[in-house]
């Protein structure tokens, strides 16, 4: 049973649930009065973000954090970023693996290049280098960097390690930059939800399954949306750390801002098989602890769970899904015809074969998927048994060469071998669509972190599309042990035979480059797809926006504004990786936006803008047709993209969303909201303006939007800012509005992007 709660609650002694409204109840349990404001500073994550607060306001956080990580799609942006701001040393513990580029997934030397540049970045400004196939970044952050009251930031949405004390947070590069000059992650204070757990999970039941019963819950609601996920309860003591880290990494998918567990001796035996007991300490709620909201999760009542396509919420109990088959999966139908766009038919009911579901693949993977105890289970479910030999498939990739290791030592590789699984090295590839794609029209389960649309690596454009169901490994254990039949793991008796896991961090000492505070100065080593950020135009007093993008989907991704995949191999090439923006969702819009970057370019050089697209002479001379606008001139007037899209953003904390946009043109977005504060700020960072509106979009794909005195906005309230829809003829006026901006922030988005910003401070 997921339970949520409509008010605020009061946790009392970690164990009593008191609603708001029966505060009065909270003296009896205790003895003490239920003081609100005191309250909310008994929270874990209050003292921990209190603890990393460099300013004297609460209100609003300037954070500085203990350790950084990013991985090699993201790590050469933000180092080149920094570079051009002034960086001269990483002043932090800055892990940098390589786990998403990995594998040579287009071609040339292009992704071994990236790594060669991370590792003389490592050398040059002191950094901690782990090489391809050796870790995925979170199990890596998890065994050597996470500790009880740290809090770390990452350039990976799936940056939590909150099951060790660490509150953790994924952003966009524009945010790790920050922290590399010494600067601070500035966020208003978050609202702090209690994710009460309760009972213990059945034998049958996996990490996984836990995970998608609280984010179907919670993710439609928006209940934890950019909150913290503070997880209490005697439930916590059921489960190991390993366990814990399973459900902890997938709080991402909920849309929360960051996560934290309750600590015990279960923790400190993780930190110290880790070697590091030193960085235990018991993380408890006070006596009275104060929640803006309450999810309660009986752990035994959790069946084994199922994310069909197209997103981590769209969840069934497995037992439900088989029982309802038709009508289920007919509406999964539905909503890949519309994904696909027509470009490419995919079917589910084809699947069903004398009432069962058979499925192409199986995938356990990652840092969720292939933590030890995963895999370990995984292996009791085939051993001795056979994944067949028709279309079925199954790959295990363990998340880190210590955990292969110890697989290794105690015959559990060697048993899922036999059974026919293929088994690969630490890699996050079919997490984001390179690795292991499906054939085309094929069904995959997946012990990962996402399912969104052609985020397994199939390209509808190409007619070519396949699909990911979400489950936890015990059940994809079972299913492979059955054929590709979709079995619940509750069919099976033969869990909970998990041997004490033993460290072994040899290959860590021999492989990975620790140069934490050891700069060398070297150069940095650039491979011929290594380019530079392009140089970006301060922000004008008036600005036209011209309309290349109108999306009215309920949520747009950020696997929909720059797929992931094989073009993660060009992001240390932003203008190369730009050309794939929106190319899975709005093939026309790069066209569109570079024939307005061109404007914008000839315009700042001095030329005549008009000359390249004559109607904009119309356009300017209806544009002085508003009241006090009668002197505007298009010279001075900066000319930029703009897309519509309903609630943008779910998903990754790539940077490339937004830098892909900015570096063809683009100047702004307009939503109706933003679906996580990461892709927000990489908007901000990369110089475009967020823009919302509350009424429906009045303006279609080839329209101009001019925005007058969008400066001296940037210095107001941000709550009224008037704009023009400039349309045959006509200057309609509509209202827009900016969420809360830092001062900061108003200044990035005047320089025209981060790195503008911070050349003009520091004079360079």
């Amino acid at each position: 049973m997921v339970k949520l709660y409509d008010s605020g609650v009061y946790l009392v002694n970690g164990t009593e649930i008191v609603p708001e409204a029966e505060a009065a109840r909270v003296k009896g349990l205790c003895g003490k009065e239920a003081d609100k404001e005191t309250a909310k500073k008994g929270t874990i994550a209050y003292s921990i973000m209190k603890a990393h607060n460099t300013s004297d306001n609460m209100e609003n956080l300037k954070i500085k954090f203990d350790a950084m990580a990013s991985h090699d799609i993201t790590f050469v942006g933000i180092i080149q970023t920094a570079k051009a701001s002034g960086m001269e040393k990483f002043p932090i513990p800055y892990v940098l693996t390589n786990c998403h580029n990995s594998l040579c997934a287009v071609g040339g030397t292009i992704n071994e290049d990236d790594h060669m540049f991370g590792l003389s970045a490592a050398k040059k400004y002191g950094g901690i280098y782990v090489p391809p196939h050796i870790a995925v970044i979170h199990q890596y952050m998890r065994e050597m960097h996470a500790g009880c009251g740290k809090m770390i930031l990452g350039s990976d949405s799936h940056t939590r390690y909150g099951a060790l004390g660490t509150m953790a947070i994924g952003e966009g590069g524009g945010e790790l930059v920050k922290q590399l000059l010494e600067d601070t992650y500035d966020v208003k204070y978050p609202g702090v939800i209690a994710i009460y757990l309760t009972g213990a999970p059945q034998p049958y039941v996996g990490p996984q399954d836990i995970a998608l019963a609280i984010i179907g819950a919670v993710f439609k609601k928006g209940y934890v949306k950019n909150c913290v996920m503070e997880f209490v309860g005697p439930g916590i003591s059921s489960m190991t750390t390993d366990y814990r880290n399973g459900i902890d990494v997938m709080t991402t998918e909920t849309t929360c801002l960051s996560s934290i567990w309750r600590t015990d001796e279960d923790t400190k035996d993780f930190l110290t098989l880790h070697g590091r007991g030193e960085e235990y300490k018991e993380l408890n709620p006070a006596e009275v602890a104060y929640y803006d909201g309450c999810v309660y999760v009986d752990l035994s009542t959790v069946k084994p769970m199922i994310a069909l396509p197209f997103h981590p919420s769209n969840t069934y109990e497995i037992d439900t899904l088989n029982a309802n088959l038709t009508d289920i999966l007919a509406e999964v139908e539905k909503e890949a015809a519309h994904v696909s766009g027509g470009r490419a038919p995919y079917t589910l009911l084809d699947k069903v074969k004398d009432g069962k579901l058979h499925v192409q693949q199986g995938v356990i993977a990652g840092c969720a998927g292939g933590n030890y105890t995963n895999v370990v289970e995984a292996a009791n479910a085939l051993r001795g048994k056979s994944c067949g030999n028709g279309e079925f498939s199954l790959a295990v990739y363990p998340s880190s060469q210590p955990v292969f290791i110890d697989l290794t030592r105690k015959g559990v590789i060697a048993d899922l071998m036999e059974s026919g699984a293929i088994i690969r090295t630490a890699f996050c590839g079919p997490c984001f669509g390179a690795g292991d794609t499906p054939c085309n029209n094929g069904l995959s389960i997946r012990h990962t972190t996402r399912n969104f649309p052609n985020r397994e690596g199939s390209k509808p454009g190409n007619a070519q599309m396949s699909a990911v169901a979400l489950m936890d490994a015990r059940s994809i254990a079972a299913t492979a042990a059955n054929g590709g039949v979709l079995t619940s793991a509750e069919q099976y008796d033969c869990w909970g035979n998990v041997p004490e896991y033993k460290f072994d961090p040899t290959v860590y000492n021999r492989r990975v480059y620790q140069g934490y505070k050891k700069p060398t100065g070297e150069d940095l080593v650039y491979g011929p797809n290594i380019k530079d950020w392009p140089q970006m135009s301060a922000l004008t007093d008036n600005i036209l926006l011209k309309v290349c993008s109108k999306i009215m989907d309920p949520v747009t991704t950020t696997d929909e504004l720059i797929p992931s995949g094989e073009t993660s191999s060009y992001r240390s090439n932003p203008l190369g990786l730009a050309e794939f923006t929106l190319s899975r969702r709005d093939p026309e819009y790069v066209g569109r936006s570079k024939a307005v970057d061109k404007l914008e370019k000839a315009r700042a050089a001095g030329e005549d803008a008009a000359a390249l697209e004559p109607t904009l002479t119309s356009v300017f001379d209806t544009i002085r047709t508003i009241p006090g606008q009668e002197k505007v001139e298009m010279a001075a007037t900066e000319i930029g993209s703009m897309i519509y899209a309903v609630k943008p953003g779910d998903g990754s904390a790539r940077e490339q969303a937004a830098s892909c946009q900015r570096v063809i043109g683009g100047l702004a977005n307009i939503t109706k909201e933003y679906a996580t504060k990461r892709y927000r700020s990489n908007v901000m960072n990369w110089g475009m303006i967020p823009f919302q509106m509350t009424e429906e979009p009045d303006f279609e794909v080839g329209d101009y939007i001019y925005v007058p005195g969008i400066r001296e906005a940037l210095d107001g309230d941000l709550k009224d800012i008037k704009a023009y829809v400039i349309k045959d003829g006509k200057a309609d006026e509509i209202s827009l509005y900016v969420a809360d901006m830092t001062a900061d922030e108003r200044k990035i988005v005047k320089a025209g992007c981060l790195i503008n910003y911070n050349r003009v401070r520091k004079g360079l």
